[in-house]
């Protein structure tokens, strides 16, 4: 009994030592940002774009938000066993549920359907594509495609696979018959910049077949590139393209109104100004040419400090709603569905991937917007919550949504490396 007490103490003590170890390197950190000089990088010229730094992210850095930087996931995903744990934690209306439809789907960004029920996915940072499909009621996830420059954004059409990989858009026919050798592809779309900083992509699908595709500006805030900061409109046939919206920030998301065929998407503001501004966006395009602000004007009414220039924010188009300070809206879906309430029918879902520059995070969620054709008298809610616990701890980070043919959703976790799948049920 000795013994056992004895060991109970000495593990005591270790944790101790840990917690205060754990606590005097939080402090020495912080006392390192208190003594050095504020992050400051000249973005505003070509080597910068072609050549950022690794931190290039942390160039505009303040005295109040200083120290703040992007959280990095688990390197290897999510057990099992913790995402068993992680959805009984997510809060749905009532009649939901969530369910883990697969895992080790790592650093799982867009996802699209092939005719055939698999579910591909692509990456943020791993250079991967998968493939899910079903075996015998268990999932089974493939890595088809490796080596790719951030191909976050895929789309799905006439029995191809398309995926966009910063500056390529490539095709892989008959795809789904060629899961274990999908070859070279075809590149089929070029007229892009390499610039890395914000140069993952994601693919929305007309109804004539153009893809809309969205280009940041490499920096958090600067007179972007001509070639950026806009939203172009690509025949993936011919490679003819048309530039259809300006002076948008960063998009990775977007759906086209089945109501009404126009294109609405999310967008994520500048970093560094205060935790509360500025306000993230979900916009609507009404016409060819439309510019949303960037970087004069943010949130629609907020003159940006440096970058306004004599804009007024009266000049640009107003977003359809503000969805709240670095909660970063990533993918959003139209619901178009059967299986949940009526009331549901074309509402947007979005993604949000939570903040980082920010002291208390926000966002980590789905989010319902429930709005008419027109956009106007948007208002938001939260549908499914709780992938952030305290002020700053990620349990995962929801990127892409995509509907499934029963009329459920799956949601992708590049934080967790799974896919969800939220479902209704009538009591």
């Amino acid at each position: 009994m000795k013994f056992h007490r004895s060991v109970f103490q000495s593990v005591l003590a270790l944790a101790a030592v840990a917690l205060l170890a754990g606590t005097s390197a939080v402090n020495a950190q912080q006392q390192q940002d208190k003594g050095r000089q504020l992050k400051n990088y000249e973005s505003g010229n070509k080597d910068f774009w072609t050549h950022p730094p690794d931190d290039w992210f942390l160039g505009d850095e303040t005295e109040a938000q200083k120290g703040l930087a992007p959280p990095s996931g688990p390197p290897t995903g999510a057990s099992d066993a913790e995402l068993a744990n992680i959805v009984k934690k997510i809060k749905l209306p009532p009649g939901f549920k969530i369910d883990v439809y697969a895992s080790g789907v790592l650093a799982a960004r867009q996802m699209a359907w092939g005719d055939k029920g698999t579910l591909f996915v692509g990456s943020f940072g791993l250079g991967n594509v998968y493939a899910i499909k079903d075996n015998n009621g268990k999932k089974e996830v493939k890595t088809i495609l490796k080596g790719l420059n951030m191909p976050t954004g895929l789309a799905f059409k006439d029995g191809a696979l398309y995926v966009i990989a910063v500056d390529k858009l490539i095709r892989y026919d008959d795809a789904e018959a060629k899961l274990d050798n999908l070859g070279e592809g075809k590149v089929v779309y070029d007229d892009m910049p390499s610039y890395a900083a914000h140069g993952w992509k994601y693919i929305a699908v007309d109804k004539d077949g153009w893809f809309y595709i969205p280009f940041g500006p490499p920096f958090n805030i600067g007179i972007p590139p001509t070639s950026v900061s806009q939203i172009r409109r690509v025949d993936p046939k011919t490679g003819n393209a048309e530039v259809y919206a300006l002076g948008v920030r960063n998009s990775v998301g977007g759906d086209v109104d089945p109501r009404t065929g126009k294109y609405w998407f999310t967008e994520n503001a500048r970093d560094w100004v205060s935790d509360d501004l500025p306000s993230d966006k979900l916009n609507m395009i009404n016409k060819l040419g439309e510019h949303f602000g960037y970087p004069y004007c943010h949130q629609g009414d907020l003159p940006d400090p440096k970058f306004a220039m004599g804009h007024k924010c009266s000049e640009f188009t107003p977003p359809v709603l503000n969805l709240g300070a670095h909660v970063a809206p990533l993918g959003m879906k139209f619901y178009t569905g059967d299986q949940f309430p009526a009331e549901y029918k074309n509402n947007i879902l979005i993604a949000e991937h939570g903040s980082w520059n920010r002291h208390k995070y926000q966002g980590g969620r789905i989010m319902r917007v429930i709005v008419g054709p027109d956009g106007k008298n948007a208002k938001q809610e939260a549908f499914a919550s709780g992938w952030i616990e305290g002020d700053q701890g990620y349990l995962g980070r929801p990127a892409d949504i995509i509907l499934a043919k029963d009329g459920s959703i799956l949601v992708a976790d590049d934080w967790a490396g799974a896919i969800y799948r939220i479902s209704y049920a009538k009591k």
